[in-house]
C-alpha cells in the first residue's frame, strides 16, 4: 500500500472454493470484501485464482460482472471504486490470491501494474514459506487461520449429514442461507456449530 496508489488491501490462502483463508486485511472495507467473497463464494479473488490471471476492474460500480453477479451487488454499498486481484502462483500451483481496492475508479498506469506484480511475487514468496513451515515461528498455517473458517467445515460437514448431500452442496446451502437471511457465512456457521440453529432449516 505504501507504494500503490490503492486505499487496501488483502491476502488470502486458498486450495479452492471450499478452502480458502483470509490470512490479511489493512482495514474493515478490506475485511468486509474478504467476507463478502468467502460467503458468496465468488468475486475478483476466485476468478483470478481460478484462470491463475490478474483480474482488473477499474470501475466497479459500472462494471458489467457477468463471473460474480452476486459480489458486485453485494458489494455496491461500500466505497470500492476499483478492485485489482492477483494471483499467487509457485510455479503451477496457485497457494492464494492478493486483492487491491481503491475508493475511487481509476486504472493502474503500466509502471504501477509492473509494482503490483512485483508486490505479488514478494508476497507469494513470504506465503508460500509459511505454507511450507519454513518461515520462523511458524508451523505450516496453523496459528495464522481464524477459528471461524473452521466452523464453516464443520457447519458443512453438519449440514451434509443431516441433509445426505455433498460438500459442495451443503457449502451451497450454506451460502445460499446467509444470503437469504443478510448475514455472513460465518456468523451462519456458528449458529449450526452451536445448534442455535438446525442444518435441518436450509433443506427447506
Amino acid at each position: 500500500m505504501d507504494v500503490l496508489p490503492v486505499d487496501g488491501a488483502s491476502v488470502s490462502a486458498m486450495s479452492g472454493p471450499r478452502e480458502r483463508e483470509t490470512l490479511y486485511a489493512s482495514d474493515k472495507i478490506a475485511a468486509r470484501i474478504e467476507d463478502i467473497q468467502f460467503s458468496l463464494g465468488e468475486g475478483p479473488c476466485f476468478e483470478a485464482f481460478a484462470s491463475r490471471r490478474p483480474v482488473l476492474v477499474p470501475d466497479l460500480p459500472q462494471a458489467s460482472v457477468q463471473e460474480w453477479p452476486m459480489f458486485a451487488a453485494t458489494v455496491n454499498p461500500l466505497p470500492v471504486g476499483a478492485i485489482f486481484a492477483f494471483p499467487l502462483q509457485a510455479g503451477a500451483i496457485g497457494i492464494g490470491a492478493i486483492d487491491l481496492y481503491r475508493r475511487r475508479p481509476g486504472w493502474l498506469s503500466a509502471e504501477e501494474l509492473a509494482v503490483a506484480l512485483e508486490v505479488v511475487d514478494v508476497v507469494t514468496a513470504v506465503l508460500l514459506g509459511v505454507l511450507l513451515g519454513e518461515a520462523n515461528g511458524t508451523d505450516g498455517l496453523r496459528g495464522v487461520l481464524s477459528p471461524g473458517r473452521e466452523q464453516v467445515h464443520q457447519a458443512t460437514g453438519m449440514v451434509l449429514a443431516a441433509l445426505g448431500v455433498s460438500a459442495e452442496e451443503a457449502l451451497s446451502r450454506l451460502r445460499g442461507y446467509a444470503f437469504v437471511v443478510d448475514r455472513s457465512l460465518d456468523e451462519v456457521a456458528e449458529d449450526i456449530v452451536s445448534r442455535r440453529l438446525s442444518p435441518l432449516e436450509l433443506g427447506r
